[in-house]
């Protein structure tokens, strides 16, 4: 006597309308968010009369990116802006990264407030913030410039930087490091030949987000700056009077670095994946 078995019912699969729906809501979103720097690097060519940003397209020109650092203020602001950026995630990284362990793995009294005190500094206003610095420099009597700027910037970094890196070193497996003691690694040991390569992709990862944060802020950098201007503020004020063309240069220059260094990231990434 032969029996008949049904098969079983084909899992559900998803709508190929939906598929496509939402493709199409990934790069209408993309698009919306390149398409102004897409104009600002177009605009970067076009000729600028009495050396301000024409924006009705008259002709093209390479003039504008061979006097791009034509304009000393703005070339200068610009430095300030890599300095402040660069140092200010580096100091973030270094800072975030054991207190990220600490948070992550550890469990010792104040770790509720430090939590709290970490993401208030994520969730408040930039206002908030900057008003906060500039009381406190005003109480130490600290006089606003380069180094209140830097100070400012790795106030508001760090959160991010411990965010990011806590994140990294929540997905390791504990007994990774309890196999290091076995072989008879320090605490020290272990931590630079384990933990460390491990979680370098969040390190790299909060120090690239720290830089972006740092470069193109304006609102808590108003507050503590000073008489000293960075790219963001020399860029405020300029759009009173008729932004030069140099703007657009140093600032599509900003962004092809940017894109560069998410390439590396990436390239990085996914070689030492193939590796492991």
């Amino acid at each position: 006597m032969s029996t008949t078995v049904s098969p079983m019912p084909s899992a559900h699969k998803p709508s190929r309308l939906g598929e496509r729906i939402l493709a199409c809501f990934t790069w209408a979103m993309i698009l919306y968010t390149m398409l102004p720097i897409g104009v600002m690097v177009v605009f970067s060519f076009n000729y600028a009369p009495a050396g301000r940003i024409a924006l009705n397209w008259l002709h093209f020109t390479f003039a504008n990116y061979r006097d791009a650092f034509g304009i000393q203020d703005l070339t200068g602001a610009l430095i300030h802006s890599l300095e402040v950026a660069v140092g200010s995630a580096v100091i973030s990284s270094i800072i975030g990264t054991p207190l990220a362990l600490a948070l992550a793995r550890y469990r010792f009294w104040g770790k509720s407030a430090t939590d709290l005190v970490i993401f208030a500094d994520i969730a408040a206003p930039a206002v908030v913030v900057g008003a906060s610095l500039l009381s406190l420099f005003l109480a130490l009597n600290l006089p606003r410039g380069l180094l209140t700027i830097f100070i400012a910037h790795v106030a508001f970094n760090l959160a991010f930087a411990v965010v990011v890196i806590r994140a990294r070193v929540s997905g390791l497996d504990r007994a990774l490091d309890r196999a290091a003691a076995d072989l008879g690694a320090s605490p020290w040991v272990a931590f630079w030949t384990v933990t460390f390569p491990l979680i370098l992709p969040g390190i790299i990862g909060a120090c690239m987000l720290c830089f972006l944060l740092s470069i193109d802020d304006l609102i808590i950098t108003s507050f503590v700056a000073g008489q000293t201007l960075t790219f963001p503020l020399w860029v405020y004020g300029a759009v009173k009077v008729g932004m030069p063309p140099q703007v657009f240069v140093l600032s599509t220059f900003i962004f092809l670095g940017g894109m560069v260094l998410a390439l590396v990231n990436v390239a990085v990434t996914h070689r030492r994946e193939a590796v492991s």
